[in-house]
């Protein structure tokens, strides 16, 4: 059974067909990639995805559940999360505290606000509990220095990393990256890479990401989907894909 699996998904807003008869099936432990032109409409399918926008048609699966028009917040519970294009932190908070409230979503975790306003024994034990968590994560990116830092205090670099350990902090079954070596330099990304197939074995998490940066998109995935003008133009294993003329005429032009 898949991980994640899109039957004819689609979505209009007013008289304008965003997404049309939009298809995927990814495979737990993937990394997958969904590239395209700017417009073509990939950030539209990941809000599907994590409930933002409610598809027109189409259904959406995970693990073999029917996940069409959960919200957000059901969606996360069952174990989608994801980045943004442009980052999303609590800057007046710190790196350490930005983990910490992803972490509040999980049972484990949860305790009620009298507990909290008593500040009873079982308080200091989860909060504890959500620091030793939160800083083991923090690990994985090697921000565990900046624990204390308020995140608007990180480089850019960094902010991207916070929140992709930000959303792995909610346990994710699928991971979903929107564009996360935007703005990112050779290095940083060269970085980001390592990091992206580390979570991926480290955690057996299943990825799916947006990304322009092709040296990324080759180095790292193993499938890819291509959109343009909200509609699939090529699909199938990466090597394959970036050489298909079609593709290479959407992106440098005929």
């Amino acid at each position: 059974m898949p991980m994640l699996e899109v039957k004819n998904l689609g979505i209009s807003f007013g008289g304008l067909r965003a997404v049309d008869d939009f298809n995927l099936t990814i495979e737990k432990g993937e990394l997958y990639g969904l590239i395209g032109p700017n417009g073509a409409g990939k950030t539209t399918v990941f809000n599907m995805l994590t409930g933002v926008y409610k598809p027109t048609d189409g259904k959406i699966f995970l693990d073999g559940e029917d996940m069409t028009g959960k919200s957000t917040v059901e969606l996360n519970k069952e174990g989608i999360a994801r980045t943004f294009q442009n980052i999303r932190l609590f800057s007046d908070l710190s790196v350490l505290d930005n983990v910490k409230a992803a972490l509040h979503n999980q049972k484990e975790y949860m305790y009620s606000t009298l507990t909290g306003i008593l500040r009873l024994p079982s308080f200091y034990r989860l909060e504890k509990a959500m620091d030793e968590r939160a800083m083991e994560l923090l690990e994985v990116f090697g921000l565990e220095k900046e624990a204390h830092y308020k995140a608007s205090n990180l480089p850019y670099g960094k902010q991207r990393e916070l929140e992709i350990v930000r959303a792995m902090a909610t346990n994710p079954k699928l991971l979903l990256l929107d564009e996360p070596a935007a703005g990112m330099n050779p290095n940083e990304t060269q970085g980001l890479m390592d990091t992206i197939r580390f979570v991926r074995d480290k955690f057996d998490m299943t990825i799916l990401l947006i990304e322009h940066d092709m040296k990324l998109v080759a180095g790292i995935c193993e499938r890819l989907t291509v959109l343009n003008f909200g509609q699939i133009l090529a699909a199938g294993g990466t090597a394959e894909v970036l050489k298909d003329p079609k593709v290479i005429t959407a992106y440098l032009g005929e």
